[in-house]
């Protein structure tokens, strides 16, 4: 079972390349560093709905022997998430929110409902769902509106199901002592970090650190021609050890809302 999970995480590892070009060019001047990269998390989005919720995105990792950890909640942007964990440290943990869709009304509702219309039978799907990639047709101008009121839905409109970041467990780097020295490293590389809220978000105090890229913008085939809009990005997690010695495992919801906005059309001007 290990080397079927191992091989789901390379196939999402290879899309998502695709769609963050930068993620290439960081492993490179890491590995040109002399360091091995660790991975902390995946993260995954999707829309609260019995077809395609955190439940069924979840199905490949159960069955690879993963473990519900904590539950989050962002009440502005009307997401929830959960995190799952392997009894395996080396492999990665698993971050999947969803767009409450019963907190959306209007126009941003009935076009996501046109979008899942277009759902196929799930069981006819044959590979997990978050290698699926997108499984709708959508206008641009409906990518436009719906961003307007949730970027979140609009990139899910865009992309899909496939990994919406990979992150760098930051304290397995040799040559990096802390993540603002990763952030310094970036910057002087020319990759531009999400300074939303700070450039790093959280503190030792909550046990978690993190940072992140701007996500890299893609080219995308929309309904009615190609458009470019914000793909994936790379993101990077220090964590810190718990009053009991054992190191931090969850995530800060309030640093993780600031993360989100990795991929908001307004973070490329």
């Amino acid at each position: 079972m290990g080397r079927s999970i191992e091989k789901l995480i390379d196939q999402l590892w290879d899309s998502y390349q695709k769609i963050n070009p930068q993620a290439d060019q960081i492993h490179k001047l890491l590995s040109d560093r002399g360091e091995t990269i660790v991975n902390d998390h995946i993260a995954f989005r999707t829309f609260q709905d019995p077809r395609i919720g955190i439940d069924q995105l979840a199905i490949p990792f159960l069955e690879a022997g993963y473990q519900p950890a904590d539950e989050y909640h962002f009440e502005t942007k009307k997401l929830f998430a959960r995190h799952f964990q392997h009894s395996d440290p080396a492999l990665p943990k698993v971050f999947i929110s969803e767009l409450l869709l019963n907190e959306f009304s209007g126009e941003l509702g009935d076009i996501i409902q046109r979008m899942l219309e277009q759902l196929p039978e799930m069981e006819s799907l044959s590979e997990p769902l978050c290698t699926a990639g997108r499984l709708w047709e959508v206008p641009f101008a409906h990518y436009e509106t719906l961003s307007e009121q949730s970027e979140y839905a609009a990139w899910m409109a865009a992309h899909g199901f496939c990994a919406n970041h990979f992150t760098i467990f930051v304290n397995a780097l040799k040559t990096i002592d802390s993540l603002q020295d990763l952030n310094s490293l970036l910057v002087q590389e020319g990759f531009a970090l999400n300074q939303e809220g700070g450039a790093i978000k959280g503190s030792p105090e909550v046990y978690l650190e993190q940072s992140s890229t701007i996500a890299s913008v893609v080219d995308v085939r929309f309904a009615d021609g190609v458009h470019a809009v914000p793909g994936c990005y790379y993101e990077f997690a220090r964590r810190y050890p718990l009053p009991n010695g054992s190191l931090f495992e969850g995530f800060v919801a309030k640093s993780a809302d600031k993360i989100f906005e990795s991929t908001d059309k307004k973070l490329q001007n």
